[in-house]
């Protein structure tokens, strides 16, 4: 995939698509036009800009051939958003790293409805950082300890420690007390999220996710758990919590789905990356952030 040719503006990264490899379109305009019919005016106004470009960087205008196999990059209006009422906190910053105390409800990255309201868009604009960038995953409905890469030489480096496992990552969570449960445990399934599906789920076959799941406290009839993941498939620790019979509270999503409004806050999924540890790729420090964030008994 080549690189963006547009820089970050306002704190968002331009979009990038691959033209298809055949297709009926005379012209990259035509085939925006076939793409995002409902915002053909805005295109339009966009390739006459100058603003929609391929990966030369250079321009389009309305006559540019379609070009299989080619990409063109261009800024997309943002959708118009309610702002999510909670503050994204900074635990930490220096020249490599930016490590983040997320609150619930609030996007990690931008993603369907939520653009900029997402802890990195709100950061890359408050601290003018247009290189930050996720080294890691965190649920929107999920709170706690989320680290980002500040510039674009440090990124690969912080972003390899998590891809390789090399992070030792410590979640804490509210869920029913089940005395017969024995505790602590490791639990080890294959677990799948197919697009477009809400659930992941656990199937058959050799394990690729685990989770070290220990009781700390209980209180009228609510756990509060240590949770470690090893792995860190998608819902891993709410999947594997609903199926020990412990569903977090808060959870609308596993064992069953209900809907929830979006801009319903009553009720917080009950899980937090309380601490994030590991050995700093530049200097060899051992290095732990921790949450400041409760959840609620």
């Amino acid at each position: 995939m080549p690189a963006a040719p547009l820089p970050v503006r306002d704190g968002l990264n331009p979009t990038r698509l691959r033209l298809p490899n055949a297709g009926p379109w005379p012209t990259a305009l035509a085939f925006l036009l076939a793409r995002f019919p409902s915002d053909a005016r805005r295109l339009r106004e966009k390739v006459a800009a100058g603003e929609v470009v391929d990966e030369r960087g250079a321009a389009i205008t309305a006559v540019t051939p379609f070009r299989p196999h080619g990409f063109l990059f261009l800024y997309r209006d943002p959708p118009v958003e309610r702002r999510v009422p909670f503050e994204v906190e900074v635990l930490h910053h220096d020249e490599n790293l930016l490590v983040a105390d997320k609150p619930h409800f609030l996007a990690s990255t931008p993603r369907g409805a939520y653009v900029a309201e997402s802890a990195l868009v709100r950061l890359r604009r408050s601290l003018d950082l247009p290189e930050l960038t996720p080294a890691h995953r965190l649920d929107r409905v999920t709170a706690g300890v989320l680290v980002l890469t500040v510039r674009a030489q440090a990124r690969r480096a912080y972003q390899s420690l998590f891809d390789e496992r090399r992070v030792d990552k410590e979640y804490e969570a509210l869920a029913p007390y089940d005395p017969a449960l024995r505790l602590p445990r490791t639990v080890r399934s294959r677990i799948i999220k197919e697009r477009g599906v809400l659930q992941a789920r656990e199937v058959p076959g050799a394990p690729n996710a685990e989770s070290r799941i220990e009781l700390i406290s209980v209180r009228d009839g609510v756990g509060r758990y240590r949770l470690r993941p090893r792995t860190g498939k998608t819902h891993q620790l709410r999947l594997h919590m609903s199926s020990l019979g412990i569903p977090i509270v808060g959870d609308n999503v596993y064992p069953e789905f209900h809907d929830v409004a979006p801009d319903d806050y009553s009720t917080p999924l009950q899980l937090l990356a309380r601490s994030i540890e590991f050995d700093d790729p530049f200097s060899g420090r051992r290095r732990r952030f921790v949450s400041g964030r409760t959840l609620a008994d």
